[in-house]
């Protein structure tokens, strides 16, 4: 399978990944990437970054030895209203934003609150993905969750570190399974992501591309394969 990109990757400033931005893009080129993007914790993650430092994005240069680069957040869906972490004037300067489920942000609802949460995120203009929906501690219906993404034309994530059974995250495998079976029949696209919090990890998408494999779900559904077909759902 032909993968290009890794879009969800955290550095030091998140608080509990090991590397600099200078180091990851080092590692994305020499592992042959041709998009990767930081997309560190918002501020209501334990040990995140303020604000401003969000703000402060635009003196990134969007290249760095020849490795093209996005600069955004995995941003907190705090509430079951889908209230983010960050606020609209900084979310429009974004490169890419990814909004997920944490633990520490938000406790475990309903299976209509935690599907509420999901959708309202999804709705928000500036999300372009709905990172990890596999978690287990936080049931929803997943079949809402493909339609929502069809319908506001935004990308759900196979996140790899989820199929990790050294993982925290409960029930992913059965989740994916079920979240790839909607995206075929509403012919939803995926992207894969490493959640990567070192160097290593970066396009590290292994377990994904596995149960890519074993479902025989569709090549042309996995936006990993094409630069081109990713930017299509990020608004810059």
């Amino acid at each position: 399978m032909r993968d290009v990109l890794d879009i969800h990757t955290h550095t030091l400033i998140s608080g509990h990944a090991y590397n600099t931005i200078m180091e990851m893009a080092h590692a994305a080129s020499e592992k042959g990437l041709e998009l990767l993007g930081i997309t560190d914790h918002a501020p209501e993650m334990p040990g995140g970054p303020h604000r401003f430092y969000f703000d402060n994005l635009k003196v990134m240069p969007r290249e760095i030895d020849g490795m093209p680069l996005l600069f955004g957040t995995e941003i907190n869906i705090c509430d079951f209203e889908g209230r983010l972490d960050l606020p609209e004037s900084t979310l429009q300067k974004l490169d890419v934003v990814i909004a997920s489920l944490h633990i520490p942000c938000i406790k475990p609802g309903s299976r209509e609150e935690n599907t509420q949460a999901i959708v309202a995120a999804l709705k928000n203009p500036y999300v372009n993905i709905v990172g990890h929906p596999d978690d287990g501690r936080y049931p929803v219906d997943m079949e809402q969750i493909v339609y929502t993404a069809k319908e506001e034309h935004k990308l759900l994530e196979l996140n790899n570190h989820s199929l990790d059974p050294s993982g925290t995250r409960q029930g992913a495998r059965e989740n994916d399974i079920q979240m790839l079976k909607y995206c075929v029949e509403y012919q939803q696209p995926i992207i894969m992501g490493s959640d990567a919090h070192c160097i290593w990890d970066i396009r590290n998408h292994d377990l994904a591309i596995a149960l890519i494999e074993e479902m025989k779900f569709p090549e042309e559904l996995v936006v990993n394969r094409s630069v081109e077909e990713f930017l299509k759902y990020v608004r810059k």
